[in-house]
């Protein structure tokens, strides 16, 4: 999932860390623009360091592969400690649709809407980035067992604990990869909802 670090309580930003997240922004939008162009496999590192006026080991520095130029976000941390900040007699699934409803919101002011169509494109039509979507999933997964471990006094290796984490994720990922194949014809947020509801309520 793709949403924006940056949420009204956040205290201000650093000039250390607005230069970070400037080169990280002249790279994603290098990137999502030559891909636009010529097609992701025809998009080399060198070419997207180039077009972002630094070098290849700086790419590389923010985005260890150039999958991960497409999917890394902020979204993770911000996860993290927002599910911790809601209330602890929430159910889970609530407060996820909580931080979910609100960082899509946040999203959508932030990313330009042909450059969220064009990522969640390429999760689902280019093998490379699904792949490491996968990867991806495992990071988000980890980090929801620990929340939900939290809140349940129970270890956050239980299999009970790590199967709920992962439907929470899989439904997540779901909902966008349905968006995407199905040519973003439904509302995102509300897709992911659904989604969220059918793991708390069924079929």
């Amino acid at each position: 999932m793709a949403a924006s670090a940056q949420t009204p309580a956040e205290p201000k930003v650093g000039l250390r860390e607005r230069k970070k997240i400037k080169t990280r922004t002249a790279i994603r939008e290098a990137t999502y623009r030559l891909i636009a162009e010529q097609g992701y496999d025809a998009t080399t590192v060198e070419q997207i360091a180039e077009a972002a006026e630094v070098s290849p080991s700086t790419v590389f520095r923010y985005f260890p592969t150039k999958e991960d130029i497409v999917l890394t976000d902020e979204f993770d941390p911000v996860l993290e400690r927002e599910l911790r900040a809601r209330p602890a007699d929430e159910s889970v699934v609530d407060s996820v649709r909580h931080v979910i409803d609100r960082s899509l919101e946040l999203a959508f002011a932030d990313e330009p809407p042909e450059v969220t169509r064009l990522r969640l494109r390429l999760q689902v039509e280019t093998p490379a980035v699904r792949s490491r979507m996968m990867e991806s999933m495992s990071v988000t997964g980890r980090l929801m067992c620990r929340v939900i471990a939290e809140r349940t006094g129970r270890d956050a290796d239980d299999l009970e604990v790590r199967v709920y984490a992962m439907s929470l994720v899989g439904a997540m990922m779901q909902a966008t990869m349905y968006w995407a194949e199905h040519h973003h014809e439904d509302d995102l947020r509300d897709l992911v909802l659904r989604a969220l509801d059918t793991v708390q309520h069924g079929l």
